[in-house]
């Protein structure tokens, strides 16, 4: 049994936009992401997530991240196309950073990664 069998509101959901993909791919760059100055992560093992009608992220490996600097918080999201997704803080940054701790099975490439909001940090890009 999968470990996430279909459900019929999923179902319901992914037949109202058929078109809709989540691609997954090898970043291929160094990011580094920086909070009030502080690098807080730097990476050449990013991945970059293209999604139907959402810009272009970066999802940062869990290793790669300082997370002695984050908090875990209650809060979550779902995504019906990635899962439900956790939320960590940095100071009195709230769910600033976002992980998807099960992952759907078609984007599991995503469990062990974490992304920030990019209107909230600052992310240096080498490699364009």
């Amino acid at each position: 049994m999968p470990q996430f069998p279909m459900t019929d509101g999923r179902r319901a959901i992914l037949a109202q936009i058929p078109d809709y993909a989540v691609t997954i791919s090898d970043a291929g760059k160094k990011i580094t992401v920086s909070i009030n100055d502080q690098v807080v992560t730097e990476t050449s093992r990013a991945l970059l997530i293209q999604e139907t009608r959402h810009k272009d992220v970066y999802y940062l490996p869990r290793e790669d991240v300082h997370l002695s600097l984050f908090e875990p918080t209650d809060h979550s999201t779902y995504c019906p196309f990635k899962g439900s997704a956790s939320y960590f803080s940095y100071g009195d940054l709230e769910n600033l950073v976002w992980s998807y701790e099960d992952p759907y099975p078609e984007v599991s490439a995503l469990k062990g990664y974490l992304s920030f909001y990019t209107d909230r940090v600052e992310i240096k890009v080498k490699g364009d």
